[in-house]
């Protein structure tokens, strides 16, 4: 699905280049549950902005799905970012002024789907939201808004998850919930999860363990037994942990 041949990427500081990626070879498989890690400083979360083409790499090729989205312009990144990606960021991103339900609509809105009421209903309704759907973040718990953030994303059927520190404003209890969250959609919807964290607990859930330094890969391994929580209750995506309210 992902293939990142010779990737650069140099920031400048002044005239002064600031090297972030220093040549990244990566292979990412349709269906892959990839965790990215490292220290401050060592490229991931450039990395990550590259693969949801938030950014353009300076050196190499990105081809996601076949297609050559290093050599488009900001349009057609626009485009292939609606399309094909959804985003789960540590701050949630949500706006302080609207409640759950239309939060999820937003990316429908822009894409004049019909029926987004239903939709976004569905989406929170899978992630145990349902009796929150005319809240605002600040009576949601960080867990909640979380949730509706990977709503906002699950509701425009991405191919392809990226989460940055999806976990790293949460308690550790509510952040093994979201974990077992995307743990589920990769298994039962076969989305590609990509998720930067520096917490090797958090990687743990993964089936491949990414290592950067220094703009470098040290590190790829494959996980052959992805941390598995506890589970209070069914199957479904909507878990019922404890959230403790932020």
């Amino acid at each position: 699905m992902v293939k990142l041949t010779d990737i650069i990427k140099v920031y400048l500081a002044g005239d002064v280049p600031v090297p972030a990626l220093r040549g990244i070879n990566l292979q990412i498989e349709e269906g892959e549950f990839l965790a990215i890690m490292g220290h401050s400083g060592s490229g991931k979360s450039t990395l990550l902005n590259i693969l949801g083409c938030l950014d353009k790499p300076s050196g190499g090729t990105y081809d996601l799905d076949g297609l050559t989205v290093s050599d488009l312009d900001e349009e057609q990144l626009a485009v292939i970012r609606n399309q094909k990606i959804g985003f789960v960021f540590q701050s949630f991103n949500l706006l302080r002024r609207l409640p759950a339900v239309e939060q999820v609509e937003l990316p429908l809105l822009y894409r004049k789907v019909p029926n987004r009421r239903r939709l976004a209903v569905q989406a929170l309704t899978e992630l145990g939201l349902a009796d929150r759907l005319a809240h605002r973040p600040p009576q949601l718990s960080g867990g909640e808004q979380q949730r509706v953030a990977i709503a906002r994303c699950l509701v425009t059927s991405p191919s392809l998850i990226l989460a940055d520190e999806p976990t790293g404003a949460l308690d550790t209890a509510t952040g093994h919930d979201i974990m077992r969250i995307f743990q589920r959609l990769n298994e039962e919807r076969a989305i590609t999860v990509v998720l930067v964290t520096h917490e090797r607990e958090i990687a743990d859930y993964a089936h491949r363990v990414v290592r950067l330094q220094d703009g470098r890969i040290v590190g790829d391994e494959r996980n052959s037994s992805p941390n598995r929580p506890p589970v209070a209750g069914g199957p479904s995506l909507g878990g019922d942990g404890e959230d403790s309210r932020a």
